[in-house]
């Protein structure tokens, strides 16, 4: 029987019900980062302040009924009528989606909200959310409930007639999200990454739940987010180059410096949005240093041809970009189009860097040799990468032998299980589904590739194993269409070598295959601690506290109790049950929030700096039980 379709059943969402109803389209997920992303979009509304320079300070505070506050000094968003809606500029705002002052370039020449959704979306997605405007010698009012209004724009009382600003308080919705409890090192990377991009403005961050509170303020700017990147390194000079410039009303400012390490971090900017995924402007940065140090090279009389991959070796680089009209892509904004952005990046960073070489020829010839040992290395590794491709070729298949594949040719629906030792490697090819499962052991720990060159890292076996079951390539090579399995899967004993392991993999994942994690394609398998047997049941228990909650469930019963030290003590059938089994495993999924935090974490954990690692694990040793990315 068809279903009746006519007129009457085509909706018409009025005024935030869309968000409501569909809220990742707006903020992504209803999980922790969309749960940040409120946040982020309130923050950035006095970001777009200081981008106008009316504003000099922002306090952010988390209350310990898990609400929020954030207060500015700008001007405070107008209250009076709107000629043409007849209602308060202050209510359109938050109540109508595409409402804002950021269309027309006037009101702000940049500004990062350029869509006019931000804040109503946050009204939208919070059960309460209060707004304060101090204008004209007067505080203004207005209270909301999931969007909708509760209350008029209303004079509650009077202030400084010099003080202005606008102070914003909600509480995300519970039946919206996950968990409305905000974590403070996420909120605090945020902040921390504005101050940096904001060269001198405060941002004070409290949270009541932990009585903890900071200021972020730095003189320095985009050139003490370099260093701050590097803390943890040693760099080639002691003072990031500077550059700056500003061409058809976009403003840019770079800052470079060179490290010891081979891994490359360039984070670019436009208007305070961190764009993740580059775009026009970070294409122009790349291109014009390719440029700039090799015609450097050939006026010192070196006929090199360094590739652009010689020349970002070891270079922390921050790019902050100011453009009147920036078109992202996306609301997430993670990606910069603006086909002018380009040139412009290009032109500036060409012109600033080949005069700052010209009168420092010390820090350039530093650069230079640097970059010529990079290509040198590179087409070393080349070579090597050449002949263990012939060797695939003559040897009939391009499959590491110790492969356990699949019966099954469907990577959206195959498994990669990366496990730990011959042991566990045998078991898990024992028990598993052999028509979607394929299983790699892994022989010991592989190379750490935080401290090691890529051709260091390409000779290592283990490595070569895991690049070429998973099939993608790596670095520039690396083409996410090409993977095998959509699922990879890490399985290591539950002990301290178990981690040890894993966060070596997980470094070479971020480091040479991050859009594996970027686009949820990497998991970790959780083990069981404990089996246990009580008459005719069987338990895995994965902590000591799901122990303690068995025995008081079975009120003191005879029960048998192993403690598993290893993969490798699980007969197949059991691990297939606890920890392969789709039913029934426990697998967590790794995903990168914060890029800043992420690269600080590795650098510390797996880079060359002991006491760094040591004052980490001091620090952190009685908090965490997991260490998440």
């Amino acid at each position: 029987m068809k279903e009746k379709y006519g007129a009457e059943e085509i909706k018409v969402l009025k005024d935030l019900e869309a968000v409501r109803q569909r809220p990742s389209m707006y903020i992504g997920s209803t999980g922790s980062r969309g749960l940040h992303h409120l946040l982020g979009e309130v923050v950035d509304n006095s970001i777009d302040e200081v981008l106008a320079g009316y504003c000099r300070n922002i306090w952010v505070t988390l209350h310990s009924d898990n609400s929020v506050t954030v207060t500015d000094d700008g001007r405070g968003i107008p209250v009076e009528i709107h000629p043409q809606y007849q209602k308060s500029a202050l209510e359109l705002v938050m109540t109508t989606l595409h409402a804002g002052g950021k269309f027309d370039n006037k009101t702000y020449r940049v500004a990062g909200g350029l869509h006019g959704v931000g804040i109503s979306v946050v009204n939208a997605l919070s059960s309460f959310l209060e707004v304060k405007v101090f204008r004209s010698g007067k505080i203004w009012r207005q209270r909301y409930g999931r969007g909708k209004v509760l209350s008029p724009v209303e004079i509650i009382g009077e202030t400084a007639s010099e003080k202005t600003g606008t102070e914003t308080k909600f509480y995300a919705d519970e039946e919206i999200f996950e968990s409305i409890s905000f974590n403070y090192e996420k909120i605090a990377w945020r902040l921390r990454e504005l101050a940096y991009l904001n060269q001198g403005v405060r941002i004070t961050l409290t949270d009541e739940r932990l009585e903890k509170n900071e200021v972020f303020c730095y003189q320095g700017g985009i050139r003490a987010f370099v260093q701050h990147l590097n803390q943890n390194r040693e760099v080639l000079f002691k003072e990031p180059i500077y550059l700056s410039g500003e061409q058809n009303a976009a403003q840019l400012e770079v800052a470079i410096q060179y490290n010891l390490n081979f891994i490359q971090d360039i984070f670019s900017f436009v208007n305070d949005i961190h764009t993740e995924e580059g775009g026009t402007h970070l294409f122009g940065f790349k291109a014009a240093l390719t440029r700039v140090i090799n015609d450097y090279a050939h006026r010192q009389g070196n006929k090199v041809n360094l590739a652009g991959e010689d020349v970002r070796e070891g270079l922390t680089a921050i790019i902050n970009m100011k453009l009147p009209d920036p078109q992202f892509e996306g609301q997430t904004k993670t990606r910069l189009g603006n086909s002018e952005a380009r040139g412009i990046v290009e032109s500036i960073v060409y012109k600033e860097l080949s005069r700052y070489f010209e009168e420092t020829p010390n820090i350039a010839k530093t650069c230079l040799q640097k970059c010529i040992s990079a290509s040198r290395v590179r087409e070393a590794a080349h070579r090597a990468r050449e002949l263990t491709r012939k060797k695939e070729r003559l040897g009939g298949g391009n499959l590491p032998g110790k492969l356990a594949a699949c019966s099954r040719n469907n990577p959206e629906t195959n498994e990669l299980f990366i496990v730990e030792g011959d042991s566990a490697g045998g078991s898990a090819k024992q028990g598993r589904d052999r028509e979607f499962q394929a299983i790699l052991p892994l022989k010991g720990k592989i190379i750490n590739v935080e401290k090691a060159h890529l051709i260091k890292v390409l000779n290592n076996d283990e490595i070569k194993s895991t690049i070429t079951a998973i099939g993608t390539g790596i670095k520039e090579e690396f083409d996410l269409s090409r993977l095998r399995y959509h699922k990879v899967i890490l399985m290591s004993d539950a002990d301290v070598d178990g981690a040890h392991i894993r966060t070596l993999l997980l470094t070479f994942f971020y480091r040479y295959m991050p859009e594996l994690i970027k686009a949820g394609h990497i998991f970790i398998a959780q083990p069981p601690l404990y089996r246990v047997k009580n008459r005719n049941k069987e338990y895995f228990l994965y902590s000591d506290e799901e122990l303690d909650e068995l025995r008081k469930q079975l009120n003191k019963e005879k029960l048998e109790v192993q403690r598993y030290k290893g993969l490798g003590e699980m007969n197949p059938e059991q691990l297939w049950q606890a920890t392969m089994d789709p039913e029934t495993r426990t697998i967590y999924q790794i995903s990168i929030e914060n890029a800043f935090q992420a690269d600080e974490l590795f650098t510390i954990l797996m880079g060359g700096e002991v006491e760094p690692r040591r004052k980490f694990i001091e620090d952190h040793a009685l908090e965490v039980s997991e260490l998440d990315v």
